[in-house]
């Protein structure tokens, strides 16, 4: 039986992307939408980008293994894909901290228990900027307190009420909620004509 499951603490290091407006078209290119499953994924997060780019972060081996991802204004802007926020979780992000974010990004990584929280400007620079220098630098992201944690330093987060609140009693998992209570959807479906035949 699934059981749903609260989200507070994300705890490793970070991989630090730099630039607003990264939109969904370049998290995971439309290409790699034909999949019927979002198995897989991860391993295309930033396909072009990386291509493209040299020393992008998701190049980096210095980052491999990173958890909590930092970015700039209006993360996940551009098409609504879900795929976007899939493959990033599927990469092995846990949270993400940033700016800002798009809504539709926001909404859809919710719905897969991805916290996406915000900071000021001069506290996303501040973390980049460490980050970049120290790579392996631990990380505590914590949804309860709406806090980022650091080298002893503490950066306060910003989370719409509602979201923290599904966030912190699992009620962000709309499929473990449902499993959890699967009698009732039983008791639904056998007075539905159109699954009993009458």
């Amino acid at each position: 039986m699934s059981t749903v499951r609260p989200i507070d603490r994300v705890e490793g290091t970070a991989i630090p992307l730099r630039g607003d407006n990264i939109d969904t078209d370049r998290i995971i290119p439309a290409r790699f939408l034909k999949a019927i499953t979002f198995s897989g994924l991860g391993n295309h997060v930033f396909a072009d980008d990386r291509r493209s780019m040299p020393g992008h972060p998701f190049a980096d081996p210095v980052y491999s293994g990173a958890n909590v991802l930092l970015v700039n204004e209006n993360f996940g802007s551009g098409s609504s894909r879900e795929h976007a926020p899939q493959a990033l979780m599927r990469w092995g992000i846990g949270a993400c901290v940033g700016q800002s974010f798009s809504e539709i990004f926001l909404a859809n990584a919710t719905t897969i228990g991805l916290p996406c929280l915000t900071a000021a400007r001069a506290d996303i620079e501040s973390l980049i900027r460490t980050v970049e220098e120290e790579p392996a630098t631990p990380m505590v992201v914590s949804v309860h307190t709406l806090s980022l944690t650091t080298k002893g330093h503490t950066v306060g987060l910003r989370l719409p009420s509602a979201i923290r609140d599904a966030f912190l009693t699992g009620q962000w998992d709309a499929t473990g909620l449902l499993l959890q209570r699967f009698e009732n959807v039983h008791q639904v479906a056998s007075r539905l004509p159109y699954l009993t035949g009458f």
